[in-house]
């Protein structure tokens, strides 16, 4: 069994104003192929709006509604994980920060993976695979826009884009192996993450990645990432995540109760089992963003089975034991979506309501942290909620911000009646 080894040198210096304590812990040059450095800045917040108190115009009177109440004089923590890298979500930099050195050490010269027309996912691995001298071929769902802006944009600008009829889309697996044998022509060679993992546990090779060649000179070797990098490699950068945020001069082993906006659901399950691993007392509440809560349940599974099976970590069954209702403590966001499916995508994702663009204009200028309103402000009013619910218990709630930045840019055209209005 390979060792993990989760130590990361850091230093930390603090930087105070009247409303927020801002945390920073500088990021250290690295070279291409290492994983990143912990670049954790977290804030204590004394102000935390939300969407009932804007759209009840600021009004004061007790309506015995808990949103309201627990808006006033509420505060939690947020760990920055936004700030990470200045294109890439943080979730999405964590998920990779797992697979990409197993992929660099397996000499890939080519990803193939999808996502939606602003994925994050597939702009992460558009950036972060060009960073290492792999190509990346990302396939978009649905048509190209006619202004190219946001995580779009960024996903051209770095890797090979095709868009993808939703009929098609609807049948992913299939889609990206078609799409693997393209690029692998006849001379090629094709593995999915699952297999790289597996190689590199049997030939104990957690090691420093080597540098980055010329992918021309190298034989073609093509990797498929599932959508959302939802895999059990995706976990091992959430446990260095976790492992330094336990150092005693940040968080701890103090009972925390985390709360994550859930679109895969990989980054709660990972931080939770992560936590179980390192045997800390903290919470993890995922706030369900993409999936009905079977669906949550069933991804939470598969992805427990995996890691246990892959890395043989047999003593989480004692862990585990009497959590047949899951690990996760999964919720419905403040404001659900309606549930409603078409044929190829569930209306539940993907949608805004009126009036959240502005409680993430008024967060940003209270706080100067920037929530958009399809993630993030989803963790953050759910945080606000149990911040209020856990003050008497004296449990601190932390937030992980998990970035979304670049997709405001593509949610201002979709949505442009709502940030007109700002």
């Amino acid at each position: 069994m390979a060792a993990l080894n989760f130590n990361r040198p850091a230093t930390t210096t603090t930087t105070t104003t009247t409303t927020t304590a801002v945390f920073n812990v500088p990021k250290q040059m690295v070279d291409v192929g290492e994983t990143f450095d912990d670049y954790l800045p977290f804030a204590y917040n004394n102000t935390c709006p939300n969407l009932e108190e804007m759209n009840n115009n600021n009004n004061n009177n007790n309506n015995n509604n808990n949103n309201n109440n627990s808006s006033k004089g509420s505060s939690f923590y947020i760990v920055r994980d936004d700030l990470l890298h200045p294109l890439i979500n943080g979730n999405k930099a964590r998920k990779l920060d797992g697979l990409l050195p197993l992929l660099e050490q397996q000499s890939v010269t080519h990803v193939v993976t999808c996502g939606g027309c602003q994925s994050a996912h597939a702009a992460a691995v558009g950036v972060l695979c060009a960073e290492r001298g792999i190509q990346s071929h990302l396939l978009l769902r649905g048509e190209q826009p006619q202004i190219l802006t946001g995580y779009n944009l960024i996903s051209t600008m770095y890797g090979n884009v095709t868009y993808v009829a939703r009929s098609h889309y609807a049948h992913r697996e299939k889609m990206l192996k078609n799409h693997a044998d393209l690029v692998a022509s006849d001379h090629g060679s094709i593995l999915a993450c699952d297999e790289i993992l597996e190689a590199s546990l049997r030939n104990q090779s957690f090691c420093s990645p080597s540098t980055v060649k010329n992918v021309e000179s190298r034989p073609t070797k093509v990797a498929i990432v599932n959508e959302g990098a939802g895999d059990a490699a995706a976990i091992l950068g959430v446990f260095r995540l976790v492992h330094y945020l336990a150092q005693e001069h940040i968080l701890g082993s103090q009972r925390l109760k985390f709360v994550v906006d859930a679109g895969t659901g990989t980054t709660s399950v990972a931080l939770q089992l992560a936590a179980l691993c390192l045997g800390l007392p903290w919470e993890v509440t995922g706030v369900m963003l993409a999936d009905t809560l079977d669906g949550y349940k069933q991804q939470e599974a598969r992805l427990i089975s995996d890691f246990k099976r892959q890395f043989g970590f047999d003593y989480l069954n004692h862990e585990l034991t009497g959590s047949d209702g899951g690990i996760v403590h999964w919720v419905e966001r403040c404001h659900p979506r309606k549930q409603s499916v078409t044929k190829f995508v569930s209306s539940r994702f993907g949608n805004i309501m009126e009036g959240e663009t502005k409680v993430c204009q008024r967060i940003a200028r209270q706080t100067g942290v920037l929530v958009d309103p399809m993630y993030t402000l989803a963790a953050w009013e759910m945080a606000t909620r149990l911040c209020s619910q856990e003050a008497e218990e004296g449990v601190k709630v932390v937030m992980l911000h998990t970035g979304g930045t670049l997709g405001m840019f593509g949610l201002a055209q979709r949505y442009n009646s709502y940030f007109n209005k700002l």
